[in-house]
């Protein structure tokens, strides 16, 4: 691993995931579709990981689409709520499934054979901000290679139980 101007060590692996959403987006989004069709056949009892890491289906309805739009994310945990990052693995742009979370009247997570609805709060708090992002890096590191490689800031929302 090698170290930014920040200091950061770059994981290998979010180094890949960092190139892969950016320069090779239609094989990373085949990818995760792939995933949450697996996931969900499976009952929430397969493919529960990625990269050893512990993974959740966030079940949002597409802003312009009306349609569902289930997307595969890391799953950290914050006490009982569960924290979200729209990292987009370092791209430029912000992903598609933190817009349609903000405008889906009652997304849902699934983990494992459980499903609930969520209610969604956006931190806009600097110290809370940081408090979560620690949370995040701690439950997956790669966070913090997307946060070195990226110009933007990560938006990041708490999801509790509705």
């Amino acid at each position: 691993m090698s170290a930014n101007s920040s200091g950061t060590e770059l994981s290998l692996s979010g180094r890949f995931n960092h190139y892969s959403s950016t320069y090779l987006a239609p094989v990373a989004h085949f990818y995760a579709r792939l995933h949450s069709r697996l996931y969900t056949r499976f009952g929430g009892t397969r493919f529960t990981t990625l990269q050893g890491k512990p993974v959740f289906r966030l079940l949002v309805t597409g802003r312009k689409s009306g349609e569902p739009r289930p997307v595969m994310l890391m799953l950290v945990r914050d006490g009982d709520d569960v924290l979200v990052c729209g990292s987009n693995g370092g791209h430029p742009g912000i992903p598609n499934w933190w817009h349609n979370l903000l405008a889906t009247a009652e997304p849902q997570v699934q983990i494992g054979r459980d499903t609930w609805a969520v209610q969604v709060r956006v931190v806009t708090d600097d110290a809370e901000y940081e408090k979560h992002w620690r949370t995040l890096v701690a439950g997956y590191p790669d966070f913090a290679t997307y946060r070195a490689l990226s110009t933007r800031t990560f938006p990041i929302a708490v999801l509790s139980r509705a």
